[in-house]
């Protein structure tokens, strides 16, 4: 990771325009969001949603500051990535014939990719993992002839027993 990037997880209410509200807090601001992914959780009521941005501790702090005070957002977190568990998936279609796929499968085995879809001129990997392996496989590829690509936002979660939902359960009770 860029080291003015980092990764905000929050838990919100699982309705129709949280979403905007909270990229609309982004907007507002001028702050670009570089990934983000959205899913809901254990308990249908909540998501979790997993952005990534670009910023000073200013810039991060004022983030979080704005976000607590929405009404969806049950509790948010920057995420340090030391601690932290990150992952992100890619699908990549390749037109290639049979004949030129050798070195294309010895690079799927090397990167621990995996072939999802395979006909007489196309080939679609995917591959998950850190994003530098991820852009490190991508950029293997190009000289194949990438026809289409498509990245997940980053997913992350805390390494150990820490989790978001025992902190917003420990919020609501205050």
């Amino acid at each position: 990771m860029n080291p003015d990037e980092f990764i905000l997880s929050m838990l919100v209410n699982n309705e129709a325009g949280v979403l905007t509200r909270v990229s609309g807090l982004f907007a507002r601001r001028a702050f670009n969001i570089d990934s983000l992914s959205v899913g809901v959780t254990s308990d249908p009521h909540i998501s979790r949603i997993t952005i990534t941005a670009r910023g000073d501790d200013y810039v991060k702090t004022q983030i979080v500051r704005q976000l607590e005070k929405l009404h969806d957002v049950k509790i948010v977190e920057l995420m340090p990535t030391t601690s932290t568990v990150m992952r992100e998936l890619v699908l990549i279609k390749l037109n290639i014939a049979q004949k030129s796929r050798a070195g294309l499968m010895e690079a799927v085995a090397v990167f621990r990719a995996k072939v999802v879809d395979l006909n007489n001129d196309s080939v679609t990997l995917e591959i998950t993992g850190e994003r530098s392996k991820c852009d490190a496989f991508v950029e293997y590829l190009r000289p194949f002839g990438i026809a289409e690509l498509c990245r997940t936002g980053l997913t992350a979660i805390s390494r150990g027993r820490k989790t978001l939902k025992m902190d917003a359960e420990s919020a609501q009770h205050n």
